[in-house]
């Protein structure tokens, strides 16, 4: 039975292509295994469902509230969306979703905890000791039916006015099997179509729309239930708003890791709830 998922490591479980196509390893470190998954031809696009692109999937174990256990994992997850990022200019951090629909709540959740720090500047920021922040730019651009505008408009217009080097989007994503919902990040550079999972396609957010690399990140918050005889359906775990809550903390956390390396992400996620 075929199923939907956002996660290029699952969709890839059964291909039977070679290397030329489809590039796999799998690497153990501390508590997290990270799949790398190279798609690197139509052939492997076709196989897999997904674009051409690099994806690092973590699988961790379930999240917690334990400070050493983020700050272990923000740090490893940080380090691989660093290495996809280019080393200088502003970053635009997008967080996509619906927050007043929980298990679509961790894009704009995530926002609110990412620090914004491109207008801080000049003498403001000699005077507190704050001239190497990375320039960083956040939006929650919201979803269709409440703006009127798609997600990929909104975002367009922010690139063209404050033109980011790159631009990370954060959404919850859809998984195939249960056990990943909460327990996966899957970081990509192909950028990302709002909705895929669930089969709700909207326009994308990617180089070719946006102009810049976009580095999509996100945590399968829902799972394809489809049985027989039934009508499709996504599930989420009764535990959901805990999941959001902690995922979007993590997932804050290793954006700081990337873009402010000389800061705690922790320290950071703190001053942004309090802005």
């Amino acid at each position: 039975m075929n199923f939907r998922t956002d996660l290029a490591v699952e969709a890839a479980v059964n291909c039977r292509l070679g290397e030329e196509d489809i590039l796999q390893q799998t690497e153990k470190i501390g508590s997290l295994t990270l799949h790398r998954t190279r798609v690197l031809t139509p052939r492997g696009e076709a196989a897999v469902g997904k674009p051409k692109g690099r994806y690092i999937t973590a699988c961790l174990p379930p999240l917690t509230d334990d400070e050493r256990d983020l700050s272990e994992h923000a740090a490893l997850i940080g380090k691989e969306l660093a290495a996809m990022l280019p080393p200088e200019g502003t970053v635009l951090v997008v967080g996509l979703g619906n927050r007043t629909v929980t298990p679509d709540a961790l894009g704009p959740a995530t926002a609110d905890l990412v620090l914004a720090t491109r207008h801080i500047g000049g003498e403001f920021a000699r005077a507190a000791g704050l001239t190497d922040l990375r320039p960083t730019a956040v939006v929650t651009p919201g979803v269709l039916g409440q703006t009127g505008t798609e997600s990929s408009e909104t975002v367009r217009g922010v690139c063209r006015e404050i033109h980011p080097c790159a631009v990370i989007v954060v959404d919850a994503l859809a998984a195939g099997e249960a056990q990943r919902l909460g327990r996966t990040v899957q970081l990509c550079d192909s950028g990302i179509a709002p909705g895929s999972g669930v089969g709700n396609d909207r326009r994308p957010l990617n180089r070719e729309v946006l102009g810049v690399p976009v580095i999509a990140m996100g945590i399968p918050t829902v799972v394809d239930a489809a049985m027989e005889g039934c009508a499709p359906m996504m599930v989420t775990p009764r535990e959901i708003d805990l999941m959001i809550a902690r995922g979007a903390k993590l997932l804050a956390m290793s954006i700081h890791a990337a873009l402010q390396p000389a800061y705690a992400p922790m320290d950071l996620v703190d001053v942004a709830r309090g802005t």
